[in-house]
């Protein structure tokens, strides 16, 4: 039985989702995407190319109060289900709870792990070395509600980035998790489970703060932050009284002797720069308000030691 659906999300995922969803019989009744940026956003072409109502806002509350206007515009769709693929709206719970069903909504990360809207980044900072997706029932505090799918056992390399965590592996992942929690909804064999506070954690964003490298730490710790902070915002260091972002990392064997910090040299497109007892080869860097270059290409030249 196919279900009346307002989609709340963004980019190639809710894209994926919103015409995967249509395309076994959902109707499609409208679709909120972020406002207009400098570029396109792909589920908004999407909803403008299925004729599919489109709906692009900035906020749904004033001064901490739903805006009437928006929830009534909302109503009149009809919608039976909320389904929001990586949205980062936020929502007042006059949409969020008013269809039959009320709203799905997905996360990358094992729940209760990793709430919060880094999910990602963190877990590759933190170490994890496996991850999954799941949709879970939006009510309550964030990424509490209860849990209609997971998915777990995708790894977590020593070379994966936020972005290859994602792109190559959860995104696919929680496509099929979302397919098949509106799937449960729409046959009516959805069972929802409570999310519990054992494991639960929260990290917040990945600010400049979080970002900035102490040189004087593990070096298997400093190549995860730059990692967990690739592609944005980089990890951040210090050369010259400018601010130097790194991107991209691998650990290399052998040891080093050289103080951390120290550029070493280049290995082919790479920036080697010494850590404690170990190397760092940097894939990109991006110096001040430049552009994101090989860091090979950056003009920092070997023996210069980099700041925290």
């Amino acid at each position: 039985m196919g279900l009346r659906i307002a989609i709340f999300g963004q980019a190639l995922f809710g894209r994926e989702v919103s015409e995967r969803l249509a395309d076994v019989g959902h109707e499609i009744v409208g679709v909120y995407a972020p406002p207009e940026g400098s570029r396109p956003d792909p589920l908004a072409a999407l909803a403008e190319q299925r004729g599919w109502r489109l709906f692009r806002y900035e906020r749904f509350r004033r001064k901490g109060s739903a805006i009437p206007e928006r929830v009534d515009e909302y109503r009149k769709l009809g919608a039976e289900l909320n389904v929001m693929p990586f949205t980062t709206a936020i929502l007042p719970e006059a949409i969020v709870d008013h269809p039959t069903h009320r709203s799905l909504c997905f996360h990358p990360s094992v729940l209760p792990a990793y709430r919060g809207g880094a999910a990602l980044a963190w877990q590759i900072i933190l170490g994890e070395t496996e991850s999954g997706v799941s949709v879970f029932r939006v009510e309550g505090a964030v990424d509490a509600g209860p849990i209609a799918v997971q998915k777990r056992g995708a790894s977590i390399s020593r070379t994966d980035t936020t972005a290859s965590l994602y792109f190559d592996k959860l995104y696919p992942l929680g496509v099929e998790a979302m397919l098949e929690a509106v799937r449960q909804v729409a046959d009516g064999t959805v069972s929802f489970s409570a999310q519990s506070e054992d494991g639960a954690s929260f990290q917040g964003l990945v600010t400049d703060e979080v970002a900035r490298i102490d040189w004087s730490r593990p070096a298997e710790e400093i190549d995860r932050l730059i990692r967990g902070c690739t592609p944005g915002p980089g990890a951040i260091a210090e050369h010259a009284g400018e601010t130097v972002r790194l991107f991209g990392s691998r650990l290399l064997d052998g040891d080093c002797d050289a103080p951390a910090g120290t550029v070493l040299g280049n290995e082919g497109d790479e920036l080697v720069i010494a850590a404690v007892r170990s190397r760092i080869a940097v894939s990109k860097l991006r110096r001040g308000e430049g552009e994101k270059l090989a860091a090979a290409d950056a003009g920092i030249e070997p023996g210069v030691r980099l700041g925290s």
